[in-house]
Formats: structure tokens, sequence, C-alpha cells
């Protein structure tokens, strides 16, 4: 594969922190992704390695600065249609702090057959200090021909939006806000909540052929145990389910088919560790995405972000991981540095953009994007072959953002592959702790528990005798202590 450049360094862009590369879609010979926050759409003709770049003045002034950080991005026919937010012009001031007087959300559509790009919608509150929500989404309904778009991340016009992709026309089909969305069989589900403050709240599922709308709970934990704060950061389709990942595990099921939806345990740390500004996509009728270590943070110390504080957002407890599901198994296939944004499938080759560094928070706005973003090409074989050997450590303490929740099951940690898995324990003082041990069987199965006494000091506890996923809960407080789970 040919491309002009697999590394993007920092420049300028004026927002929050790192933005990243988003929308990596392969279609009709045509590579596109955007640059954020330069807000550069690439697209790339990938037998030539010839490329063009919009800077998205179609919507305003020079110089923008945005692009896209959720992956609204939707292939139809000879049509690449691509969204998110832009600013344009760039209003940047040095206390920290960006102007949202001509941030913009958008749908763009490049004709891979021409090579052109047209503006297809905008939208602003042309506000100084809000905006209106970005474009999170884009689904294409092939029976109304149309485009559904989902709009979560805002102050206005929040919701899922109905858009002619011919005429540019858009109307609210639902005004909660909604981050991601899906398509399951004639129906598209889209998580609801607001990200930021409470995460996932409800499912809305719109039939496509009635029109009508039902909505859904997310449902309790296949391990029995409460979970808290499950914002949304991706979607995805697979054996007439609805996946939803959010920050400590994955919700499936399809109440349509009578099915109730239910939460697995997945990478709970109860930190900002999560599947978050990054998408899901079908390999090998599976599904690949990532949980990210370091995608959202608070730089100052002592400040917070819409109720998300510092040690949570900085406390990074192990590598990003790139997971294949295939159910009941889920196998880390992948391990990397602060997060993975965007995920493509092209000719035997994933194409897996990272970043070295977060966004930031309300007012940690930079003149430049602070991270170093590039594409990794691996092959597609990794579904098949044994897992990366990874490790976690995390301390036992719960953050803020557990304690008053009755929170305190962690992990959900994938064993699928590896031979030697094991916990230690640095604990303060004898405790006794319990396993639950699970799959992501569809429909979902119960846990099984198992418990073990564990004395003051060290403790290694070997995970080889457990199969599928594995979650932790000790009985008293531990305040000192910490674990490493290494995978082997």
């Amino acid at each position: 594969m040919l491309l002009p450049s697999y590394r993007f360094p920092p420049k300028y862009g004026p927002e929050w922190g790192s933005g990243g590369i988003f929308g990596l879609r392969y279609h009709n010979g045509t590579l596109y992704f955007t640059l954020a926050f330069e807000a550069e759409a690439h697209f790339i003709d990938v037998k030539s390695g010839e490329g063009k770049t919009y800077d998205f003045t179609l919507l305003g002034d020079a110089p923008t600065s945005g692009g896209d950080t959720y992956n609204a991005v939707s292939a139809v026919d000879e049509f690449i249609y691509f969204g998110g937010w832009v600013h344009a012009p760039a209003v940047y001031r040095e206390e920290g702090r960006i102007l949202f007087i001509n941030k913009y959300s958008h749908v763009h559509v490049y004709d891979t057959g021409e090579g052109s790009v047209k503006l297809l919608w905008k939208d602003s509150i042309h506000h100084a200090t809000e905006w209106a929500g970005e474009v999170s989404e884009i689904i294409y309904d092939p029976y109304g021909d149309r485009l559904l778009l989902a709009r979560e991340d805002g102050h206005a016009n929040l919701g899922v939006y109905s858009l002619d992709r011919r005429t540019g026309k858009a109307g609210a089909l639902i005004h909660e806000p909604a981050p991601k969305g899906t398509l399951v069989h004639d129906t598209a589900f889209f998580g609801i909540g607001n990200n930021f403050t409470e995460g996932l709240r409800e499912f809305r599922a719109l039939d496509l052929i009635n029109g009508r709308w039902e909505s859904f709970k997310p449902g309790g934990s296949v391990d029995g145990r409460p979970y808290i704060r499950p914002e949304l950061g991706a979607m995805a389709s697979a054996y007439n389910r609805a996946f939803a990942f959010v920050r400590g595990g994955v919700i499936a099921g399809n109440p349509l088919m009578g099915e109730e939806f239910r939460f697995y345990r997945l990478f709970d740390f109860y930190t900002f560790y999560a599947p978050f500004r990054v998408n899901a996509i079908n390999v090998g009728g599976g599904i690949l995405t990532a949980f990210n270590a370091h995608h959202d943070a608070v730089y100052r110390p002592g400040s917070q972000d819409a109720g998300i504080e510092w040690a949570a957002t900085n406390t990074v407890v192990g590598p990003s991981v790139l997971l294949y599901i295939a159910p009941p198994m889920v196998r880390i296939v992948g391990a990397f540095g602060a997060r993975v944004t965007s995920i493509e499938k092209m000719d035997g080759k994933l194409l897996v953009a990272t970043n070295s560094a977060p966004n930031t928070g309300a007012t940690e706005a930079t003149p430049f994007d602070t991270g170093t973003r590039d594409i990794v090409v691996l092959d597609e074989r990794i579904i098949q072959e044994r897992p990366p050997a990874v490790s976690f450590s995390l301390p036992l303490a719960l953050p803020s953002m557990a304690k008053g929740f009755g929170a305190g099951t962690f992990g959900g940690i994938p064993l699928d592959g590896y031979r030697e898995p094991r916990a230690v324990f640095y604990l303060g003082g004898d405790n006794r702790l319990t396993v639950y041990e699970y799959d992501l069987s569809l429909p979902a199965g119960e846990a099984t528990a198992e418990t073990f006494e564990l004395r003051a000091g060290k403790n290694v506890l070997d995970l080889s005798s457990f199969g599928g996923i594995v979650s932790f809960e000790l009985e008293k407080p531990e305040n000192k202590g910490r674990v490493r789970i290494e995978l082997l």
C-alpha cells in the first residue's frame, strides 16, 4: 500500500489538546480520512498513491481547525459522506480558550468518480461559548435512501436527524442527545445520553419501514454487580444484535428479537479507560474495535471538566488494546499507546490510526495540535493469531467517580488465547477476593464466582484455570493496595 505519509506531527490547529486521524474509509479505490485538528480531509488513490487534500473552506474562511473526532463517515454508491465539526475560521484566545462563533457541524460528500468535494449540509448557532451538536455518526438508511445523523456533543440541535443526500435538507427525528448508532436487521439503534455527565441512558430503535420509535434500557451486568458511567464510544452490529461499546464494557442484545440488553464488563478500571473516540468495524463476521488508555484528559491538576477529575482521566492503567469480538470469544489482538482513533480494512490489511496525546479540557486549548498521529498497517490475519503479551497495573483504592455508587467490581479481562495469565495483588491487609468468570455468550449467560483468601503483602493468583472473561471484587476496601494483571 502506497500512502503519501503515515505520520503526522503537531501542526497548527487551535482546539483542545490533540485530535487525531478519523473516519478512515476505503471505498471505490479511494482511502479517505480527516486529520484533526488541522481540519484536513485526505483522499488518496491507493493504486497511484496520489492524494488530494480539502481544508473545509466551503464552510468559511481559512485558517480552519477541527474536522471530526468521532468517525462520522458512510459510503454509498460512488460517494463518501463525511461529517463532524469545523471552525471556519478558527478563533483562538491566549488564555487557553476557543471561541465557537464560527463552529459548524457539517456533512460533506466526496465523489470518487469525479474526485470532487461538495458541502451537503451545515449548522451553527454562532455562539461564543456554545455550539450546535457535532455530527458523531452517519448511517445510511437503504430503505429511505437517506442519511441518519447522530448528534450529542454540543448545546443545541442534539438528537437524531434525517438528511436527504440529494437536496441537503435535514430535519430532527428525536431531540435526545445521541452519540452513536448502528443498523440491526431493518432497525436503526441509537444510544441515548450525554457522554460527559451520565453516559448511556437508554437505546432508541427506529423502524426503518414504518418510522416508529421504541426505547429500551441497557440492562444488568452478567457478573451481577453494578456498573457506572457507561460513556458510549462506538456501536456495531453482528448476529442480529446491537453492540454498544462503553466505558467499562459492552452492552449487547436485541429486544426486538426477544433478547434483552445485558452488560458484559470489559476493562473496567474506574478510570476513563474506554472505547471512546474510536470506531468499530466488521471483520470476518465479527467486530474489531479498541479500548483507549488516554483519549480525553484534564491537563491541569485540581481542575475538572464535565465532572471528570484529573486522577480519573490521567491514571494510565495499561496500553490501548485492539479487540476482536466473535461471541462467545473476546480476544486482544493488538496493544498500542495512548489511543487508537480509527480502524479500517483494505486489501487484506488493517489500517489502525493512533495518537500519542488526548483531547484536553474546556479551558486548556492550544493553538496547535499537541499529538503525534500515525497510521499503523497490520495484516488482517492477526485476528487468527495468538494475542500479544499485555499487562495492566492499577490502584485498588476506588477513585471519586466510583464512590457512592456501590461500585467496586473491576476488570473484565479477556483471557482467550493466553496460556499463563495471572494477577498479582499487593495489599495493605488481609482480604477476600471474588473472581467472576463469564464470556460473551449470546443470549447472555450468568457468571460463576470463586473466592480466594488473600494476605497482606504480595499474592500471586494463577488465572490459567479460568476461561473467557474474569472480573474481580475485594470484600473490604483497600486504600493502599495495587494489582498487576499479566497476560502471557
